[in-house]
Formats: structure tokens, C-alpha cells, sequence
């Protein structure tokens, strides 16, 4: 019988970089454990009182460490996501190693264009959390088939993270459909649609 793994990942919050480090529920319900980055400078941690997991987790978005509490079946079970105390965003995400590194990769881009925006003396995104749910919802449409489309026949498109709202655009015709990303109603709007039509440049 296959062991059962759970895949720990985070933004390290002084080099910037993605770690994830995978542990067997086995070893995890047996002791703690300890999830380092390459650079030595910041490391997840998760210890087991016998009821519910603590895990610290350093955070690549305000450069904190967080502490969570979680019942066992959270850590070992399914996929779950932990949240930055100050910016209401996901710091860290446990599951299956696919989940979480598709995650982490998502969470490396905002983190990236909020950096780069603060330096500019401005808020990255109007909210952050409605920003990332949109972002996950545009994932899950473009991963259905001909989920995310163009008038002009194309399928290829390209995607902008601005501050309020994410633009498609067609590779082909240059055509461009905004999605707000704002406010609840933006993320409700979203969600009813199960493919999205880019309008198509016309001749």
C-alpha cells in the first residue's frame, strides 16, 4: 500500500523564492517536522500536541511569522490554505504536491507585482483576497474545454493582473476582455459563467 504524502509550501520571506517540502502523514502524525528553504534563512515548522497541529509559518507577504492552529484531518486530509494575519491573503498551502505548487506559483506573482507596487507608494490590488479568488476562478474556467475563448476563432491568450481587475487577451487578434476584480459582486459575476468570449478585434 502507497504511503500517504502531504506537500507543505510558502513564500520564503527573505529570499522570495517558493518552498515546499513533502512529508508522509505517517511521519507527520509521529513528529514534528520542519520544511527549510534552500537559502537558510526561513523554515515552515509543524508540531502535534496530540490534539491539533501548530504550524509557524514564515510569510513572504508582510515577513511575519503566523502561527495556525489546525485539527489533524485539516493537515491530513484534502487541501487547505492558511491566511496572512495583516493582508487577508494565503501565505501557505498544504495538500497534494500538484495543488500546492500550482498555488504557490500564483502566490509568487501577486506577491511579486505587490512588491513592485508598494515600492510605487501604491496598494497592489483594491483586495487582495477578491483578486486571488478571481484569479483561481479564471484558472478553473481556462481548465474547462474551450473554456476561455476569442470571437476570432482563437484559443491562445495572454493574461494582465491589473489593479482592479484582469485583462485576456487574444495572441492572435489582440483583442481584450476585462474581467473586474474588486468587489464580491465582481467575484459572483465570475462565477456564473462557465466560459468566457473574448469579443474579437473586427476587420
Amino acid at each position: 500500500m502507497k504511503e500517504e504524502m502531504r506537500t507543505f509550501g510558502y513564500l520564503c520571506p527573505q529570499c522570495g523564492k517558493t518552498v515546499m517540502g513533502t512529508r508522509s502523514v505517517f511521519a507527520l502524525e509521529a513528529s514534528n517536522a520542519e520544511v527549510e528553504c534552500a537559502c537558510g534563512k526561513s523554515a515552515l515548522k509543524v508540531e502535534f500536541d496530540g490534539t491539533e497541529y501548530h504550524i509557524y509559518v514564515p510569510c513572504g507577504i508582510c515577513g511575519e511569522t503566523h502561527e495556525a492552529h489546525c485539527p489533524p484531518e485539516r493537515v491530513l486530509r484534502g487541501a487547505t490554505a492558511l491566511g496572512c494575519a495583516k493582508t487577508r491573503q494565503f501565505c501557505c498551502f498544504i495538500g497534494p504536491e500538484g495543488t500546492v505548487e500550482k498555488n504557490l506559483r500564483d502566490l509568487a506573482v501577486l506577491a511579486e507585482k505587490e512588491h513592485q507596487q508598494q515600492e510605487d507608494g501604491e496598494e497592489a490590488f483594491v483586495d487582495n483576497v477578491i483578486m486571488y479568488e478571481i484569479l483561481s476562478e479564471l484558472k478553473d474556467i481556462a481548465a474547462r474545454p474551450d473554456g476561455i475563448t476569442c470571437a476570432c476563432g482563437s484559443g491562445r491568450y495572454g493574461m494582465e493582473i491589473r489593479r482592479s481587475a484582469v485583462d485576456l487577451i487574444c495572441r492572435d487578434c489582440g483583442a481584450k476582455l476585462r474581467i473586474p476584480a474588486a468587489t464580491d459582486r465582481d467575484l459572483d459575476d465570475l462565477c456564473c459563467h462557465m466560459k468566457l468570449v473574448i469579443p474579437g478585434k473586427r476587420n
